[in-house]
Parts: structure tokens; C-alpha cells; sequence
């Protein structure tokens, strides 16, 4: 598929930002959150030295950005552009960490907004709902 990853550095920022916007405006306003554009950026910036630029021969399409901890990875986001949606990068992507969880014998968890088509990726990838809240579901890879 000739997917990379690539650190985030601060020349990504715009581009990170750019992308949260594309795919999750409209997840966050289903659920009734409206965000500022410095909120936005505020979500950019939290954890970004765990944030990776996916690339597909060399091209910024996407991020993934997790913690890993000693018994767990929490992916933290998982965005594709829209134009690349729908094309197995975000599930190559996915699998690739669940390798990596399975290969350390990590648990690996997520979360997703109640509005969001992705929690169907997750679903599909062997996660489970595990809790929620009043805007996301609490999900958990079930081995």
C-alpha cells in the first residue's frame, strides 16, 4: 500500500489542522459541539510528540497519533483525508498498531464520538464498546 509514518514536526500543524477540520466538524457538530479554531488547534497541539503524518508516496494524507504506555496502547486519533476515506489506509494503518499491541501483549484502546462512522472501522478491527459518555464511546480491542 506504501504507507509511512513520519513524526509530526511544527511544519505539520497547519496541515493537522486543516485535516481535523475535514473529519471532524461535522462528527463534533452531529453531537453538538462547536469548536473554536483555537480549540481546535488546542486538540492539534495535546500529545503531538505522539503524532505521526501518515504518507502514501510522500503525500500528507492522514495522522495517528497514541501513547504507549507499559500494558497499553491508547490511540489517541486516527484521520484520513477525506479524499483517501474509504480506500483501506485508515485499517492498514489500524492493523499495524494492533500488531504491534498483540505483539507486546498490550491492551489497546480508543475513543470515538457516538457520531462518528469510524467507530464501524473499529468495530470491524475487533473492538468492543467498553463505557461511554455523553459524546463518545469507550472502545477496547477484544482478543
Amino acid at each position: 500500500m506504501n504507507i509511512e509514518l513520519h513524526k509530526a514536526t511544527n511544519d505539520d500543524i497547519t496541515f493537522l489542522l486543516e485535516l481535523r477540520k475535514q473529519t471532524m466538524i461535522e462528527h463534533l457538530e452531529k453531537a453538538g459541539l462547536f469548536l473554536s479554531e483555537e480549540q481546535h488547534l488546542a486538540r492539534v497541539r495535546i500529545h503531538f510528540d505522539h503524532a505521526f503524518i501518515i504518507l502514501q508516496h510522500k503525500e500528507k494524507i492522514g495522522v495517528l497519533k497514541y501513547i504507549e504506555t507499559d500494558s497499553v496502547i491508547e490511540i489517541l486519533q486516527l484521520q484520513i483525508t477525506p479524499k483517501f476515506q474509504g480506500k483501506g489506509i485508515g485499517n492498514y494503518v489500524l492493523s499495524d498498531v494492533i500488531e504491534q499491541a498483540v505483539a507486546t501483549n498490550k491492551e489497546i484502546r480508543l475513543k470515538v464520538l457516538k457520531e462518528n462512522p469510524a467507530k464501524f472501522l473499529y468495530e470491524r478491527n475487533g473492538f468492543s464498546i467498553y463505557d461511554e459518555d455523553l459524546y463518545e464511546f469507550y472502545m477496547k480491542l477484544v482478543k
